[in-house]
């Protein structure tokens, strides 16, 4: 039996750099595309993979839409060929961060992963699963967000890995560092986020 649309490893070739952006993409919003597109330009990504997760461990699941009307609503959104959304985690059966990306590496080893996230993850990274193996595995590009800067460079995350913090200007090159490593990018704007969309859709009739 076939895979459900979307929910299957998208092609690849070796040497291609390409963005990791995980999430439940409940909704999916211009802001996901605006950080994808933005990671593209400054760290001169070949692709960004949008990883719509079957659930996010950290976030109460009840009453998420099904993970094929969150992946369809992600293509609608996305609306850039330089832009994938998958289920792949459904596939792989993989619920936390650190098992996805050694199942990608160990598949994909000639391709370069950079792991995407906003500040505002930042700030909670260290509650994430092995976060530590994480930076060990992948290079990782923080997104900043304007009301979440400080907060997210004091975080307990960000200090334990500041020795590996890179400066922006040289974010082009983050892809071929050898992990860990990491940048903080400036220069978005948008703070709209889907937990605040959600808290502006009326519920169904």
């Amino acid at each position: 039996m076939t895979a459900p649309a979307g929910i299957a490893f998208p092609p690849l070739a070796a040497g291609l750099r390409v963005g990791l952006l995980g999430g439940s993409f409940n909704p999916p919003h211009q802001a996901h595309r605006a950080l994808s597109l933005f990671a593209l330009k400054r760290l001169q990504l070949d692709r960004v993979w949008w990883l719509v997760s079957p659930g996010n461990p950290l976030k109460d699941t009840r009453g998420l839409p099904p993970l094929a009307a969150r992946i369809a609503a992600a293509r609608a959104v996305a609306n850039d060929p330089r832009i994938v959304v998958t289920g792949l985690e459904a596939l792989i059966r993989t619920r936390y961060t650190v098992d996805t990306i050694a199942v990608l590496r160990r598949r994909f080893p000639q391709v370069r992963f950079v792991w995407l996230m906003g500040a505002d993850n930042l700030s909670q990274f260290n509650r994430w699963r092995n976060w530590q193996g994480i930076a060990q595995e992948i290079p990782i590009a923080v997104i900043d967000r304007p009301s979440d800067s400080l907060r997210a460079l004091a975080s307990p995350a960000a200090q334990a890995l500041s020795r590996y913090r890179h400066d922006e200007a040289t974010a082009s090159l983050l892809a071929d560092r050898p992990p860990p490593a990491w940048t903080f990018l400036r220069g978005m704007k948008s703070t709209l986020s889907s937990t605040q969309l959600r808290s502006h859709t009326p519920p169904a009739s």
